[in-house]
């Protein structure tokens, strides 16, 4: 997959600020899932499709939120080790909750930034990271995907998924709105995180547009070599 040679033009610019994201999500909190299912569900479930779990791996999820996709993951995965983060403590409580209902005692949940990983080089052999990189500032991607290449080990596999561009009228309500009021879409906006992917040093790089009540979001599979 060739790099565009401008990749943000069609990008909106991150309006909630880092220091406001844990207070926002706080608050989203009690009701994210109800949002997540009627716009997010399709995309997740093909994220984890491709992530193709196999039992018995080092499995991290970044930006676990509530634990939607956690829940699956410890299924898939019931003698492996599966380790989450998220920056909000609300969400945390919310996964946590979901985790422990599983039976499984074979993860960790706790406190964690994408910009600075609290593992080992080479830890994980799939990072799984959902509706985060439509929050940050377009020029902090290279950062985020680093750290995220470091911790894969040769031949890791990553599956993001991301609130995206969409090609339709009515994929443009939902940026109409963050125009608005940012905070109503948990400050995500459309973004493609494909071409930095190839820059970061992945290969295998693939992309599929799904869009759920005119939602649009892009599920992502790349590979460390």
């Amino acid at each position: 997959m060739k790099s565009p040679a401008h990749p943000t033009n069609d990008m909106l610019p991150a309006r909630l600020p880092p220091e406001r994201v844990v207070a926002t999500y706080t608050w989203i909190a009690p009701f994210h899932d109800l949002l997540a299912r009627l716009v997010e569900a399709r995309a997740r479930a093909l994220g984890l499709a491709w992530a193709a779990v196999e039992d018995g791996e080092d499995v991290l999820e970044v930006a676990v939120g509530t634990g939607l996709s956690f829940r699956h993951l410890l299924r898939m995965n019931p003698n492996g080790w599966t380790e989450g983060i998220d920056l909000t403590p609300a969400m945390l409580r919310r996964a946590r909750g979901r985790a422990a209902r599983s039976g499984s005692r074979r993860y960790r949940l706790r406190p964690g930034s994408a910009y600075d990983l609290p593992y080992p080089t080479a830890s994980f052999d799939l990072l799984l990271n959902s509706y985060m990189f439509d929050l940050l500032p377009v020029e902090d991607f290279p950062v985020v995907l680093q750290e995220f290449y470091r911790v894969l080990r040769p031949g890791g596999r990553l599956v993001m998924i991301n609130m995206t561009r969409g090609t339709r009228w009515y994929h443009q309500l939902w940026e109409g709105l963050y125009r608005i009021h940012p905070a109503l879409l948990g400050g995500c906006r459309g973004v493609l995180v494909a071409p930095y992917l190839d820059r970061a040093g992945f290969t295998g790089v693939r992309r599929r547009f799904v869009s759920q009540w005119s939602f649009p979001s892009e599920v992502l599979y790349a590979q460390k070599p």
